[in-house]
């Protein structure tokens, strides 16, 4: 298949992209890695009128820490997590989510901003963002706005992003000190979509008790489990414990049906995941304490 016909804009600079995000409003797409757009377009799923190619806009493309926080420009490319050292020593979930996604090819184009904006159900960096307490900053003409990385996904492939906003930013905090972290998914291939997957961080203090718990699943949208995770404060890491989180936080949260997968397989599938996830990141929490003991 090939697109149906689209004026296509080559803006250099951000205000000249959101000027033409203002003047042609849902009519138009921005263009960033193209890995989730230009197929959509090739099926004619989409049919824009417009499509506005980032790539030529500068100040995008940045992986930088301030105030403790890691920024990373809309733009960046997916490759560049897997490769930075930055990420590697400070923020590893991501680093290892990011190794899932595709192959290299396409970690090679697809871009961060664009993956977080197409917000597709089995994508690894939505689950990450809302696990790391990412903020996304949107902006538009007339000014910039920040929404948490759990408010920007509202349903499949729908995020709080207005037709005239660009994503143009990701702050994610620095994580707790000594935090082990893992993100587990199953797949038919490697590189194809998942059909599962839970992202979780465990941070212990000295007497082995938790005191820092994120888990979340893969489902219609990022699936934080907050009752979980706070269930989990004060507890000592155990297999029974874990068990029981993941069973309780997969149980009840919606999962889809599809030609991949029925939503009961999901929520089994997430279970099993969510479990491994917590006694991974509790393991390299221990780890890292016995290191600096």
């Amino acid at each position: 298949m090939k697109p149906a016909n689209f004026e296509y804009h080559d803006p250099t600079t951000i205000a000249e992209a959101l000027d033409l995000m203002a003047r042609f409003g849902d009519q138009a797409r921005p263009l960033a890695g193209g890995q989730s757009l230009v197929p959509l377009m090739n099926f004619r799923l989409l049919r824009p009128a417009h499509v506005i190619d980032l790539n030529g806009v500068g100040g995008l493309n940045y992986l930088t820490v301030v105030d403790s926080a890691l920024h990373i420009g809309a733009i960046t490319r997916q490759r560049q997590l897997e490769k930075s050292n930055l990420v590697a020593q400070h923020w590893p979930l991501l680093r290892e989510a990011a190794a899932f996604i595709g192959h290299i090819q396409i970690r090679n184009r697809g871009t961060v901003g664009g993956s977080l904006a197409h917000a597709f159900p089995s994508a690894e960096l939505p689950v990450v963002m809302v696990t790391l307490g990412a903020s996304l900053i949107l902006r538009n003409q007339t000014g910039q706005r920040t929404v948490a990385a759990e408010d920007f996904f509202v349903s499949f492939m729908t995020t709080a992003l207005e037709p005239a906003e660009l994503l143009t930013e990701i702050q994610i905090p620095a994580p707790p000190v000594q935090c082990g972290w893992s993100y587990q998914e199953v797949s038919r291939r490697h590189g194809d979509f998942a059909l599962a997957g839970a992202a979780a961080v465990i941070a212990l203090d000295t007497n082995g008790k938790i005191t820092h718990g994120r888990l979340t699943l893969t489902g219609t949208t990022p699936i934080r489990a907050r009752s979980v995770e706070e269930a989990l404060l004060g507890e000592k890491p155990s297999e029974a414990l874990f068990h029981a989180a993941a069973q309780r936080a997969s149980e009840t949260f919606e999962q889809d049906s599809d030609i991949h997968a029925s939503a009961e397989y999901r929520r089994s599938a997430c279970a099993a995941l969510a479990r491994r996830a917590l006694v991974q990141a509790s393991q390299r929490s221990a780890t890292r304490l016995k290191g600096t003991a």
